[in-house]
């Protein structure tokens, strides 16, 4: 079997175990390809490198809404440089969230918008954050209409909403969260949309899965967020395993 993590964040300061033991658990059960957001231009280059080490790790670099404070016009401008220049595979994390305090959604809407944009000019899918936000994102998604689509990470939203950006060309990106029995929506809407609807994804170091609370969550815990939809939609793991990570491989242009 084969798996993806198409959204986990390596800083690899958060973990007790080094960066190649890491790996090596993740491979060891089975996942292969794993995507690294960017979420602010101070950490750009650190990921760049970090790629440059193992062709199996990819970048995507994105401003991302909760970092406003940190964000200049400057980084619109370098982010445009690299994503000409570099090997990156989505312009992300990026976003809108009106979950956090103050949240000012005109100047998320700048910084969204222009991004939105560049990755229309590069051809690129977009890793997208969005909390309390959908209606507003999905208004964005529809006047831009971007080719590749992309992942909308940790899904939370309603079935309306899911077919929405099903439809705009997005993926749905499932992470630790169905784990949890008390996650209805998210685990309905496992069980009751197209299997190719999905992406897996650990958010690692966080979303710890059910279980795991209190822990520092890994690239490896992707097969364990497999067999729980595998059982909610009463499968085989390896039918999960082939379909999400097709579909990944398709988006993100990883074959």
């Amino acid at each position: 079997m084969q798996f993806i993590d198409s959204h986990c964040h390596l800083d690899f300061s958060e973990f007790d175990l080094s960066r190649k033991e890491l790996l090596l658990q993740a491979r060891a059960v089975g996942v292969g390809d794993i995507v690294v957001p960017g979420v602010i231009a101070d950490a750009w280059q650190g990921l760049l490198s970090l790629i440059e080490s193992d062709h199996n790790l990819h970048a995507a670099l994105g401003l991302h809404p909760c970092f406003m404070e940190k964000h200049t016009q400057v980084d619109l401008e370098r982010l445009e440089t690299l994503l000409a220049t570099e090997r990156v595979c989505a312009v992300g994390e990026i976003g809108l969230d009106l979950f956090i305090p103050e949240a000012n959604l005109d100047q998320q809407l700048l910084y969204l918008n222009d991004q939105l944009a560049l990755a229309k000019q590069f051809d690129l899918p977009v890793l997208l954050h969005v909390r309390k936000a959908h209606d507003q994102m999905l208004k964005q998604l529809r006047l831009i209409q971007l080719e590749r689509g992309g992942i909308v990470h940790a899904f939370s939203g309603s079935e309306q909403q899911a077919r929405q950006y099903l439809d705009l060309g997005f993926k749905l990106g499932i992470g630790g969260t169905v784990t949890y029995e008390r996650a209805k929506k998210v685990r309905r809407l496992v069980q009751e949309l197209p299997l190719e609807s999905f992406v897996l994804e650990t958010d690692s170091p966080d979303m710890p899965l059910a279980g795991y609370q209190g822990e520092i969550n890994q690239p490896a815990k992707v097969y364990e967020i497999a067999k729980v939809i595998a059982e909610l939609r009463q499968i085989a793991v390896e039918e999960v395993a082939t379909i999400t990570t097709q579909q990944a491989q398709n988006l993100l242009r990883l074959i």
